[in-house]
C-alpha cells in the first residue's frame, strides 16, 4: 500500500507540471525524502503526506485509487436513496477485512472507513503506538477542513497551536484544521480513535454537496441561507482562523 501512495503522489505531480524540487520546496520537506515516498522506500508521517496533498489537491481516495468502497459495489451500495435525492446511495458497507491501510513513519496507522463517494467527509481509524507522533520533525501542521475525532482506547496530547491537551479514552474534540496542530503519544500502550476530517478537500462539488446535506438537515435550500453560507465560507479558508 505505501508504495501505491507513492506512486499516487507521483502521478498527482506530474499531472499538475510539478517538479520533485518544487513540490519539496512548496511543502517544506527535503527533495531527498519526497524522493524515498515517492518511490516507497519510506513512510512519510502524517504531517508530511498532509502538506502533500493539501498542495497536490488530491484526497485521500484518490491515493488509494478509490472511486468506490473495497467490497463489491453489489453488496456495498443499495439504490434505495432517501428522501434526500434520487441516485444518490442509501448506504455503504464496508467490511473490517476490506478497510484499505496506510503505515506510515513511526508506525502510525490509518484505516480509510466506509464513506459516500462524494469527497465531503474522510472517515479514519486512527492508531498511534506508544511513542509515535503525527510529526517527526515535531512540526506542526494546518490543512483545510475540521476535525472530529472520538478516541477509543490509550491516552494522546493534542498540541493546538501553543496549548496542549491531554486526552483520554472517551474523550472526544473538534477543531478548525487550519489552526496549526500536532499529536503525540508519550506513553507506551497504542493510541486508537475515529476521525473525521469534514471539508478538507474544498473544490466546487464538495461545497455542493455540503449544501444538498444541509438542505436535507434543515427542510430545503430555503432553510437558513445565512448558516449554510456561512458554513460554506468557512470550509472555504475564508475564516481560517476561527473556531468550530
Amino acid at each position: 500500500m505505501e508504495e501505491r501512495i507513492g506512486q499516487a503522489l507521483r502521478q498527482a505531480r506530474k499531472a499538475r507540471g510539478i517538479s520533485l524540487r518544487a513540490l519539496a520546496a512548496d511543502t517544506g520537506i527535503s527533495a531527498s525524502l519526497l524522493s524515498q515516498v515517492e518511490t516507497g522506500k519510506t513512510q512519510p508521517s502524517v504531517s508530511t503526506l498532509y502538506a502533500l496533498v493539501s498542495r497536490l489537491k488530491v484526497s485521500l481516495d484518490d491515493l488509494l485509487g478509490l472511486g468506490v468502497p473495497a467490497a463489491s459495489t453489489e453488496e456495498s451500495r443499495h439504490g434505495d436513496a432517501g428522501p434526500a435525492g434520487a441516485g444518490r446511495p442509501g448506504l455503504v458497507i464496508q467490511r473490517a477485512a476490506d478497510n484499505p491501510v496506510l503505515n506510515m513513519d513511526s508506525g502510525v496507522r490509518w484505516e480509510r472507513l466506509a464513506s459516500f463517494d462524494d469527497r465531503l467527509v474522510e472517515a479514519l481509524l486512527v492508531t498511534y503506538p506508544g511513542g509515535s507522533s503525527s510529526s517527526a520533525e515535531g512540526t506542526l501542521m494546518r490543512h483545510s477542513g475540521f476535525e472530529f475525532a472520538h478516541l477509543i482506547e490509550g491516552s494522546l496530547t493534542l498540541v493546538l497551536e501553543f496549548e496542549q491537551y491531554e486526552l483520554d479514552a472517551g474523550d472526544s474534540f473538534c477543531f478548525d484544521s487550519t489552526r496549526p496542530h500536532m499529536y503525540l503519544n508519550r506513553g507506551r500502550e497504542k493510541a486508537s480513535g475515529l476521525w473525521y476530517v469534514i471539508g478538507r478537500n474544498s473544490e466546487a462539488h464538495t461545497r455542493e454537496r455540503l449544501a444538498e446535506l444541509v438542505g436535507d438537515f434543515s427542510g430545503g435550500d430555503d432553510a437558513g441561507p445565512a448558516g449554510v453560507a456561512e458554513l460554506l465560507r468557512r470550509l472555504n479558508g475564508e475564516n481560517p482562523g476561527s473556531d468550530i
